[in-house]
């Protein structure tokens, strides 16, 4: 299988060249011993810990039966991106998550799309992530995904050149930012001498523009808005990040308890009476948000809540109902909004997706099961999923009992050799799989810092670098080709609740 590193030219072992917008960081790293590299490895490790930067694993129990929390795994070298390669993802991410908030607004207004026959109607009325309680609901500047967390892989190309592909879009509650600007911290205290070699665009602005993207999506009654964080609770897997996001913004961090609707506006209970807000930028699923409208035994959100966000009073980041756009079936038909929406060729390519509610799919998938990626449309996390070349026979035998069973639940997709990026482990520096998590703004304009999260499976060989199943992160560096940080670039909304196609 052809392989692509982000460092060498080749695998290291089959002795490579540096590509060049790792070279200086190559001759750096060529002069560093392994003891330094450890100890720095040692002391980035006690920082975090004493930081409280950790990860709640689901299903994972310590030898008390209670739930484990453990440090997301960071690795000292940095992934590099150059100019040239970020300014394309750029304008490919902008595209992208622009179509998908038209495609979202469209959904619950009039449905061009299903009409045009692009996406079928039973995909998408029939899909648990539907929300009928959305349609006709206009929200501020037709934005529903306001944050946008755009999983990335690379794979090798034709002349050993590497293709990116869009591997997932998540569009509810997408996690890991935090990470990303820890990660950016943690090397700038361990590493500073680099930074003066190297110019790096920065991170560290991504609250004040998540704060002026939420402050964009208020009602227009507001002057002044209140935006609070909420979050589900401290035993939730990412309890770190809404705590870090809120103190980042200066906003409140508040769980449903802490909110209450009275005449359908929403106020949070302080020590000096009820305070009225604008904007929640939840992190809460939808079905736990309102037990009055969906699951009536839950206590994460608040009684009311989806009244006063139908009534124009609140805004609700990101929207009720964006689910629709980042399920796994819907996935295989984003380059058809683009074109259908936008009028433009996709810039960022998909996966080739088999959609197993297809028969002929289905049938090519479960004569290639050990070949391939097997995905539950509404899975998360790493979970739900085959990995065909690496599965046992028991595993494929039960997977394809599951496919049998409800072929429209999965999606399949060709085994990608992930491009690989040098990580210290244990054994010393080793090539390992990677993936990037740009995450993509969405407010009065479309806007985002350079990079993003880098996740890299540590185990050899594996191609699953989700933190909840052992995956660790690395700093992402865009570097400008003249050694100066690349400009941001946005896009305006301007236009976004337009439903009809530019074709």
């Amino acid at each position: 299988m052809l392989k692509f590193d982000e460092m060498y030219t080749m695998l290291p072992t089959e002795g490579s060249d540096v590509r060049a917008h790792y070279r200086r960081y190559g001759q750096w790293l060529s002069r560093q011993s392994t003891e330094a590299m450890q100890a720095r490895r040692t002391q980035a490790e006690m920082i975090f810990r004493r930081v409280g930067i950790t990860f709640a694993v689901y299903g994972a129990k310590d030898e008390d039966g209670a739930g484990t929390e453990r440090l997301i795994p960071f690795d000292l070298i940095p992934r590099i991106i150059p100019d040239h390669e970020w300014r394309r993802m750029q304008q490919g991410l902008v595209q992208r998550v622009t179509a998908l908030n038209r495609f979202i607004h469209d959904v619950y207004h009039g449905q061009a799309i299903i009409r045009a026959g692009i996406v079928p109607a039973d995909l998408i009325v029939g899909n648990a992530q539907y929300r009928p309680e959305m349609e006709g609901l206009d929200v501020p500047q037709g934005v529903y995904a306001h944050i946008a967390g755009i999983d990335i892989v690379r794979a090798p190309g034709e002349g050993g050149e590497g293709i990116y592909y869009v591997l997932e879009d998540n569009l509810r509650v997408p996690s890991g930012v935090s990470y990303m600007l820890e990660n950016r911290k943690m090397m700038m205290r361990l590493f500073p001498e680099l930074f003066s070699m190297h110019r790096v665009a920065p991170v560290a602005h991504y609250p004040d523009l998540l704060l002026d993207t939420l402050r964009a999506s208020a009602p227009t009654s507001s002057a002044d808005p209140t935006v609070v964080v909420l979050t589900p609770g401290m035993y939730n897997s990412a309890y770190f990040e809404h705590a870090f996001l809120a103190q980042q913004m200066g906003v409140e961090l508040v769980e449903g308890q802490d909110l209450v609707v009275k005449d359908n506006f929403v106020y949070m209970r302080t020590t000096r009476g009820l305070q009225r807000v604008d904007v929640i930028y939840r992190r809460v699923d939808d079905d736990f948000l309102d037990p009055q409208v969906f699951r009536p035994t839950s206590t994460l959100g608040c009684a009311g809540l989806m009244q006063a966000y139908r009534a124009g009073n609140v805004a609700i980041c990101n929207a009720v109902g964006t689910g629709i756009a980042d399920d796994k079936s819907v996935y295989p038909y984003v380059p058809e909004m683009i074109r259908f929406y936008l009028g433009e060729e996709p810039i960022l390519q998909n996966v080739p997706t088999w959609m197993c509610r297809r028969p002929d799919d289905l049938k090519y998938v479960l004569d290639h099961l050990g070949e391939l990626v097997v995905k539950e449309v509404h899975g998360a996390g790493g979970y739900g999923m085959l990995i065909g070349p690496a599965a046992t026979k028991a595993e494929i035998e039960d997977f394809r009992a599951a496919l049998l069973a409800n072929p429209a639940g999965y999606i399949a997709q060709p085994t990608l050799s992930l491009s690989s990026c040098p990580t210290y482990v244990e054994s010393g520096i080793a090539p390992r799989h990677i993936d990037l998590r740009p995450f993509v703004l969405s407010g009065q304009k479309v806007q985002m810092v350079a990079g993003g999260l880098t996740r890299v499976a540590l185990k050899e060989g594996s191609l699953v670098v989700n933190s909840s199943q052992g995956g660790g992160t690395k700093d992402t560096w865009v570097l400008g080709e003249d050694g100066a940080a690349p400009p941001l670039q946005s896009q305006s909304m301007g236009g976004m609740t337009q439903s009809q196609g530019g074709n």
